[in-house]
């Protein structure tokens, strides 16, 4: 059944991309899926409820891409800076390779800000786990973490449709490596004698 489900979802995210959310209809999400209708309406009773499936999958992905990057071996700050790339890159990567779905995307933001609770409230405890693994070692000095991470997560948030459309004025992403490093060691203390950040 999940992986019904998961094939609808995709065949639905790649129609949304290639034709758009008002010109896909059930009818062709079912077609293109192999799947009859009865079966879409079992999973989904509206094209809006596809839709949504389809963000939280895409959010998903996004997840599981910085979960990865909290886990590898490394300091704290890098860790922080890396996350911080991580989302931008991804939620860049994402909006670009749903082609049409983009102008759905920034449309309906509201939509959007509604489905992707979950993952806000995952990135956060996600920054909580990296600052206090930082401030245990000694190299942030963070004294309210749950608000810090909240403070990163909404700066981080504000820079998504900034950075989508290419308007931090570098003409490769390797050169933000830098300053989003040195934001961060500014802003969680750990502003000391360090090698300079390579990605």
């Amino acid at each position: 059944m999940i992986k019904t489900r998961n094939l609808m979802v995709d065949t639905a995210r790649i129609l949304f991309a290639k034709n758009g959310f008002d010109a896909t209809t059930m009818n062709d999400i079912a077609a293109a899926s192999g799947k009859g209708r009865r079966t879409l309406y079992t999973y989904f009773s509206s094209k809006e409820e596809i839709y949504v499936a389809v963000i939280e999958s895409e959010l998903e992905r996004l997840s599981d891409r910085m979960e990865e990057v909290a886990r590898q071996e490394m300091s704290p700050e890098k860790k922080m800076a890396k996350l911080f790339f991580a989302h931008l890159e991804f939620v860049k990567e994402t909006v670009y390779r749903n082609g049409n779905l983009r102008a759905e995307f920034f449309r309906d933001i509201w939509k959007v800000e509604s489905v992707r609770k979950n993952f806000d409230r995952n990135e956060m405890i996600l920054f909580r786990r990296v600052m206090n693994e930082g401030n245990d070692r000694g190299v942030f000095d963070i004294r309210n973490v749950k608000l810090m991470a909240r403070i990163t997560h909404y700066c981080l948030k504000g820079c998504e449709v900034p950075y989508i459309f290419g308007r931090f004025g570098v003409s490769s992403p390797e050169e933000l490596y830098p300053y989003i490093f040195r934001m961060v060691t500014k802003m969680y203390g750990a502003d000391r004698d360090k090698e300079h950040f390579m990605y």
